[in-house]
């Protein structure tokens, strides 16, 4: 399998529409940014996507049987509790789960993904410290590393980089495009418009459950769509390092 797909998602919350109709595919090979303001719909899109909660229309990863599903994409949800108090390397050991028949002890190659993991997420040195007296960025940071041990063709990721400091944001940022460049399909939702036009390939904004634009990051996010959905200005500067999306004053009422 490659990549994945919704065709006419729908998702209803009673008489409530929170998404509305949307068709989209994500290649292997890009990172795909999912924007939008609060409560435009970006969660309960990749929930559904993912067969996690009621839709209409098709989903090509919900159509796959639960472990099926497990091996061919990996989801990090926004939430960053931690309820065990084991150690950052088992926490991360959690990610190799479905390749785990019942009983199995980690194999040399279960070892191998954990510590590429780690050494992807700068926790080697946090290994053998208890998950759940760890900082909130650095909870953040072990888990996107379990996501990143399951080494699953797709990755969905809500709000990965909440609560990062500025420079694990843009190694963690640095680490989604690496893994989509490894031929793997990776979707994240965002509220960093600057950071999500840097590094993703590929910008998706949703409002109100409906997809209102969907391509490059200078196509999204030009200043009349800024207005329109975040009641923001935008600008763009041209740096040596390259191009850079500031946000600006809102909307004069």
């Amino acid at each position: 399998m490659t990549g994945f797909s919704v065709e006419h998602l729908t998702v209803r919350r009673g008489t409530h529409t929170v998404i509305d109709d949307v068709s989209l595919s994500f290649a292997p090979g890009e990172l795909v940014g999912l924007i939008g303001p609060n409560g435009a719909g970006k969660t309960t899109l990749m929930r559904a996507a993912l067969g996690l909660l009621p839709f209409d229309g098709l989903a090509s990863l919900a159509a796959l049987d639960t472990r099926e599903r497990s091996r061919q994409a990996a989801w990090l949800p926004q939430d960053r509790d931690i309820a065990w108090p084991v150690s950052v390397q088992t926490l991360v050991a959690l990610g190799r789960t479905p390749y785990l028949a019942s009983g199995r002890k980690l194999s040399a190659a279960d070892r191998a993904a954990i510590s590429r993991a780690l050494a992807r997420m700068d926790l080697q040195s946090l290994a053998n410290r208890t998950a759940t007296e760890l900082s909130g960025g650095e909870k953040a940071r072990a888990l996107i590393a379990r996501v990143l041990a399951q080494e699953t063709p797709v990755i969905l990721a809500d709000e990965p980089v909440a609560g990062l400091d500025p420079a694990h944001q843009i190694a963690a940022m640095k680490v989604f495009r690496a893994i989509a460049r490894e031929n793997r399909a990776v979707l994240v939702s965002l509220h960093d418009l600057g950071l999500a036009s840097r590094y993703c390939d590929r910008l998706v904004l949703l409002d109100h459950g409906k997809v209102v634009a969907d391509g490059n990051a200078r196509q999204v996010l030009n200043d009349a769509r800024m207005r329109a959905v975040f009641a923001v200005g935008g600008h763009w500067s041209e740096t040596p390092g390259g191009a850079i999306f500031h946000p600006l004053d809102g909307v004069d009422p």
